[in-house]
């Protein structure tokens, strides 16, 4: 899936605990196969290939995924959009070689055709339709996080009753440690990502962080984040990090980008409302902002 995973677990016998994390790779990697666009014969490039032509069956687990996140773009009035595939990956490389941010108008035309309301849905036949041709969906925004997920509760069906998911940061926990303690989780420092800033200690939860660490470009002395804006085909400015915690990995996932989109105010004022859900937020300013739910510790 481009992420590296790496799984954990608390049990008596090492090689008993080794087949359950097999089997938990062959979770990860069956979602991979029905998720990816990197495969012509996985079925969200199905739908993309099929985009402003006709509707493609799916699988139900695909049908349900779609279903979810777009009703998070409804949430999130559209910071959260599975088409951000449609943007033109040529004029986003974030390495070296870019120098130069495009121009507003090459950017709104960029994000043309990202409108989640253009996914259109047939629960019924149990089809997926891109109204208009060029169209494309991406899980790069919420699959990791469901791959975590769907392994985590494969593993509890087997019969482990504790342990870590970590798929590249994003991980979601569950039972306690050996010690009968909750897991400790460090919360990665935006200007050095592999020290942690603070510590969570967490059961049952999953964690996820979207940040400008990984992958940004300075131009103008100004530092730009991955993160696109799929309203303005812009980066996103502003912040350096947002870290969800709630008791889902997908759910983790998908909100982690739209409140780095929607920014401090309008991102924490959105959290404050759901249930079971917390924030932290880190601006370019190195200021700490926290969700009600988050309880800071001397």
């Amino acid at each position: 899936m481009g992420n590296r995973f790496e799984i954990g677990l608390v049990a008596d016998q090492e090689e008993w605990a080794q087949a359950q994390i097999e089997e938990a790779i062959v979770e990860i990697r069956r979602i991979e196969r029905l998720l990816t666009t990197f495969s012509d014969d996985s079925q969200t490039q199905f739908i993309n290939q099929n985009a402003g032509i006709r509707p493609v069956a799916v699988d139900a687990e695909v049908f349900d995924l779609i279903a979810r996140a777009c009703r998070l773009s409804d949430l999130t009035q559209g910071a959260f959009d599975l088409s951000y595939g449609s943007i033109d990956q040529s004029l986003w490389n974030f390495d070296q070689h870019m120098t130069a941010l495009p121009s507003p108008e090459t950017a709104r035309e960029m994000v043309r055709l990202i409108n989640y309301k253009n996914i259109i849905l047939d629960r019924e036949k149990q089809t997926i339709f891109l109204a208009e041709k060029g169209m494309r969906i991406g899980f790069g925004g919420i699959g990791k996080g469901y791959a975590a997920e769907m392994a985590k509760r494969l593993l509890i069906r087997k019969g482990v009753t504790s342990g870590v998911v970590n798929a590249s940061g994003d991980l979601t926990t569950w039972g306690l440690r050996p010690d009968g303690s909750p897991w400790t989780i460090g919360l990665a420092d935006p200007d050095a990502k592999d020290q942690p800033f603070s510590y969570l200690e967490i059961s049952g939860l999953a964690v996820a962080t979207s940040g400008d660490y990984e992958k940004f470009v300075t131009i103008g002395g100004k530092r730009y984040s991955h993160t696109i804006n799929p309203r303005t085909g812009l980066p996103v400015t502003g912040i350096k990090s947002v870290t969800i915690i709630s008791p889902n990995a997908e759910l983790s996932d998908a909100l982690a980008t739209p409140v780095y989109v929607m920014g401090p105010r309008v991102g924490l004022d959105l959290i404050n409302q759901m249930r079971d859900i917390a924030c932290v937020i880190i601006d370019d300013r190195n200021q700490v902002f926290c969700s009600d739910s988050i309880v800071v510790k001397g």
